[in-house]
């Protein structure tokens, strides 16, 4: 509890004791509290809820509860006759302060969570164990925590039969890490609701978000800041919870692993920003992540940038964020396109819109790229022609957006080879026969490496890594407009060019696809064809 906090509780405690006629003392100062352990027992304190705070030969002072129940003042006073037995009310915290004092909680090692196998039986049953010992804000705090340690992106809350089952996603791939009980659960879900301004009891899918400090029992500090998603299943409210790492560092166009063909066009987007650059990809593939790398390398003294974000995950300082948040009922549709109305009559250089999700926010957005501003966004789609031909489907036949497309960049996370285990292998002539298929469909700007020449690697699993993967890299595809792709799509009148087609007349274009991306990484030893083949297929 914050100090403010615990100000206003004491505060409210003393104004009730004048209400009750009563005397009242304060518990928040720091001195040792003493204690008088052979005038009653724990049970009855907690029982009767009762503290002994003072006690000489010929007098006992009692710290009591607006909830002590009213015949234990009598009581108190015929057990103890031949003392002089007084009564003062206390705060909540206080008489929870002394229990502690007089019964002192277990102390619980908050054991490191370290994945040393792929199974994790051990580790599982080590910090379930730790999970039923302590408070439900410990609880949170301590699982962000260790998901942090671990480089985690997500942790997941799943409600199973007799159990529930707590997972952490890293570098993509979900571990289980503790098992606790419904009991244990409904503590811990109560926290994570309270701090994260959600319901437990609400059918629909929720949101929330929660950026707090939380002081450990053993003193520690730890920063929570995750986006929660919550949903109603058939055994109870299922939950993750999505981890945000507030180092702007982080957020670099040098760290994304671009490649130098990509990233000369990135170069040249914020040496001209104006039109609609779009980053594409499902949930957890590093969409946010690209844009802000791209954001934090756009601003500038000279700019000015607003975004429109739900909610805001990443706050900077030098840039205008606008949190439109969906709240508890996901029903009710976010209005990103009357927002962006409103700000383009700040005067923006450049809007960052959080995601489009509607026909409206698109062609606006559009409109708001057309007029000279650079717009930034995501958008659900498997491809960057996939993008490209939903985008044509949500806004209709209109000649012009076309022309204010300046890159959308479709892509996935792939795990990396960790360099310190990973080992030399010979692939599969069948393997051999889909690395060439793919290195000779690579376009002509691309120079093809001599597969005679190259060495291949896979995972080596070890003592300190099981997996033999460390980190995660993204695999790209970047779609520029061409006049073919502009002639593709305006030649149609009566008829939406599908994903396919616009995806050929890119490669036709020079456009390298997220496979080719893959491919070449493998190749470079940065991966592995079954990382690549699990997330492209």
């Amino acid at each position: 509890m914050s100090n403010d906090a615990r100000l206003d509780e004491e505060r409210s405690t003393s104004r009730r004791s004048q209400i009750l006629n009563l005397s009242y003392y304060d518990t928040s100062d720091s001195a040792p509290k003493e204690t008088y352990k052979g005038l009653i027992s724990v049970d009855e304190m907690r029982n009767l809820k009762i503290v002994p705070i003072r006690h000489d030969q010929n007098h006992i002072l009692f710290g009591i509860l607006n909830t002590t129940p009213p015949n234990t003042l009598s009581l108190l006073k015929d057990r103890f006759q031949d003392q002089l037995i007084s009564f003062a009310l206390i705060s909540e915290s206080g008489f929870r302060e002394y229990i502690d004092i007089y019964d002192p909680p277990p102390k619980v090692e908050y054991k490191d969570i370290s994945l040393k196998t792929s199974e994790n039986v051990d580790l599982v049953s080590e910090v379930s164990n730790i999970l039923e010992q302590i408070n439900a804000a410990d609880m949170l705090a301590y699982l962000v925590n260790e998901a942090h340690k671990l480089n985690a992106s997500d942790i997941h809350i799943e409600s199973k039969k007799e159990f529930v089952l707590i997972r952490f996603r890293i570098d993509g791939i979900l571990h289980s890490i503790a098992k606790v009980s419904y009991d244990k659960y409904r503590v811990l879900l109560g926290a994570i609701a309270s701090a994260g301004n959600i319901s437990t009891n609400a059918k629909e899918a929720q949101q929330g978000h929660i950026s707090q400090k939380v002081k450990m029992a053993d003193g520690s500090l730890i920063d929570v800041n995750v986006r929660i998603e919550t949903i109603k299943t058939i055994n109870n409210v299922d939950v993750v919870m999505r981890l945000f790492n507030m180092d702007r560092a982080m957020y670099s166009l040098d760290n994304l692993g671009l490649s130098q063909t990509e990233r000369e066009t990135v170069d040249q987007i914020i040496k001209k920003p104006s039109g609609l650059v779009m980053i594409v990809g499902p949930t957890g593939s590093g969409k946010t992540t690209t844009l802000y790398s791209m954001i934090n390398a756009l601003s500038t003294d000279q700019r000015k940038i607003i975004t429109i974000e739900d909610p805001v995950e990443y706050q900077f300082d030098d840039i205008t964020q606008i949190s439109v948040e969906a709240g508890v009922d996901l029903s009710k549709p976010i209005n990103f396109s009357d927002q962006i109305k409103s700000i383009l009559r700040l005067d923006p250089d450049i809007i960052m819109v959080g995601e489009v999700r509607d026909g409206e926010t698109a062609r606006i957005a559009l409109q708001a790229a057309l007029t000279g501003h650079l717009v930034l966004t995501t958008f659900h789609a498997d491809s960057a022609a996939g993008a490209v031909s939903r985008l044509i489907d949500i806004i209709g036949e209109n000649p012009l957006f076309v022309s204010s497309i300046r890159l959308i960049m479709a892509q996935r996370l792939v795990r990396k080879l960790d360099d310190s285990s990973k080992v030399e292998y010979s692939p599969s002539e069948a393997e051999m026969n889909k690395i060439s298929e793919v290195i000779n469909s690579l376009p002509s700007t691309v120079s093809k490496p001599d597969l005679s020449q190259v060495k291949f690697y896979k995972a080596n699993p070890t003592e300190d890594n099981p997996f033999g993967y460390k980190g995660q890299i993204a695999i790209r595809e970047q779609f520029k407009v061409s006049d073919q792709i502009i002639s593709l799509i305006n030649n149609y009148k009566n008829y939406i060019p599908n994903a396919i087609e616009i995806e050929k007349a890119a490669i036709q274009s020079g456009m390298q696809t997220m496979l080719q991306d893959g491919i070449l990484k493998v190749i470079q030893g940065i991966t592995t064809l079954e990382e690549v083949f699990r997330v492209v297929g």
